[in-house]
């Protein structure tokens, strides 16, 4: 099997050991009264198995995605950004002050 296919695999199984243990948590600290809806419920199992499997199928991505970005090649040169082309200088904007017409500030005329 190759390489990526195990690391895959392991990956997967690890998300979904973490959602087992996150749903364990959001049930044994009864968040929302999720531990009494489901053990009040006929379909209390089915709604655990879907909050576990459906938090795994998110957890084991995440996982994945983490363990792939970990293995990535680092440059060992100089990190710097896009220098800058331009420089900046301020200019002057004449402001002219409008004479007595509709534009007056004065609501008392």
């Amino acid at each position: 099997m190759p390489k990526l296919v195990k690391l895959y695999i392991k990956n997967v199984i690890i998300g979904f050991g973490i959602s087992a243990g996150f749903v364990a948590m959001l049930l044994w600290f009864n968040v929302m009264n999720l531990w009494g809806l489901v053990s009040q419920s006929g379909d209390g199992l089915l709604a655990v198995f879907l909050l576990w499997f459906m938090n795994g199928i998110v957890f084991a991505g995440v996982q994945f995605a983490w363990v792939i970005m970990a293995i990535a090649q680092k440059d060992d040169g100089p990190r710097g950004g896009t220098p800058v082309a331009h420089r900046f200088e301020p200019i002057r904007v004449k402001a002219e002050a409008q004479s007595g017409g509709n534009g007056s500030l004065n609501p008392r005329r």
